[in-house]
């Protein structure tokens, strides 16, 4: 049942904007949780990265006295990668297109953590 929230949300952030193309909710452990992902993106693997990325984040932040990390933000020549904590114990990782509106994003995607850590 819980599942089929966390499902819902994520679906819900990917309908939040056209800009948005697909979204997970992992474990800090790297275990995906829920994901609304398109066919053929090796779940396994996109969690552990998630999971470790978000964690070197947070250390750096630490280490260069930068303060609490908000998100993780990777850019390719085909679009964005955005990590964020969802609570403690979870990592809300969104895809989004090359020229999405980063600042309308960011809140979806603040929004949308705020409510999976409630749930978790």
């Amino acid at each position: 049942m819980r599942t089929d929230m966390f499902q819902q949300s994520l679906e819900e952030l990917n309908g939040s904007t056209a800009d948005i193309e697909a979204s997970a909710l992992i474990s800090t452990d790297g275990l995906m949780i829920a994901s609304a992902l398109p066919q053929g993106m090796d779940e396994d693997r996109i969690g552990a990265m998630s999971a470790a990325l978000l964690s070197l984040g947070e250390r750096t932040a630490k280490e260069l006295a930068r303060g609490s990390l908000e998100r993780v933000l990777i850019q390719g020549e085909r679009g964005y990668v955005i990590m964020s904590a969802a609570g403690p114990e979870a990592v809300l990782t969104v895809l989004a297109k090359p020229n999405a509106k980063l600042g309308l994003i960011f809140l979806d995607i603040k929004r949308a953590a705020q409510a999976l850590s409630q749930m978790i």
